[in-house]
């Protein structure tokens, strides 16, 4: 039996969820990636349009073409920017509705583990983009603890309630990036780790984002108001709150970006 598709179908709540998170990493991931302006892009998994936004806003593209498999998402990725900045459609990353070597630069920023065949996905994204150009990506460090809900999931596992994990998980480590670049015959491959901070207002302002992720929110729901409460209860204790009440957290990613063969 393939694996379950994970899909974010509620633009709003992904951006709570995981926008935010997106565009504190993406900042550090831009800085690295460090690009031309003038380049025609396609953004593979571009949700609720988070990332692109940042494309259009600090990259100064000639084009930008959003990629995702969910039409919700894909519509409120249209209501943030205009068709004048960026074009969305509802397509899939291991078969991009794309003419070979028609993009200067392909990215997925956060999405590599939700896909399926995560190797097709890379191979795709080198078949779009013209000789020269860059294929990049970056994904939090699920298997090392990065994931920025890493505390959440820790605690849901010792209540036996192990929320689903994204069908290519592996895809979050260094060393198979790495390995997935080199298969699809990339070249001048370099890795870059990006660490974030967030800070919520207060642990109840965190619980009420963090339990909406799609990974997490039916594994949540199923469990029973005792687990429920003592899940609540053992995460609260985790975390030190500031003098106003806030807490920070902290997430890691892994940046991987190479160059198609002239």
């Amino acid at each position: 039996m393939p694996p379950e598709q994970i899909r974010f179908s509620d633009g709003a709540a992904y951006e709570e969820f995981m926008g935010k998170w997106s565009r504190l990493a993406g900042d550090d991931f831009l800085a690295w990636l460090d690009p031309a302006p003038g380049w025609r892009w396609i953004d593979v998994g571009c949700g609720n349009g988070a990332f692109t936004e940042m494309l259009v806003e600090r990259c100064a593209p000639a084009a930008v073409q959003g990629i995702d498999p969910s039409p919700e998402q894909i519509a409120f990725a249209r209501e943030r920017l205009d068709e004048s900045s960026a074009r969305f459609e509802v397509g899939d990353a291991i078969a991009l509705p794309c003419a070979d070597a028609s993009f200067d630069a392909a990215v997925m920023a956060l999405v590599i583990f939700f896909v399926a065949d995560a190797a097709k996905s890379v191979a795709e994204m080198a078949r779009v983009v013209r000789p020269g150009g860059v294929v990049s990506a970056y994904s939090w460090d699920i298997l090392g603890g990065g994931f920025p809900y890493a505390a959440l999931q820790d605690e849901m596992a010792k209540l036996a309630a192990t929320p689903l994990w994204p069908p290519s998980v592996e895809a979050a480590r260094m060393e198979t990036k790495r390995s997935l670049w080199a298969g699809a015959r990339l070249t001048q491959i370099e890795t870059h780790v990006i660490t974030v901070e967030r800070t919520f207002a207060d642990f109840e302002s965190y619980w009420n984002i963090a339990r909406t992720g799609p990974r997490l929110a039916a594994s949540i729901a199923a469990m029973p108001a005792g687990d429920l409460q003592l899940l609540k209860d053992r995460l609260r204790s985790r975390f030190t709150a500031d003098g106003q009440g806030r807490i920070t957290l902290s997430a890691c990613a892994n940046a991987i970006k190479g160059r198609v063969p002239d």
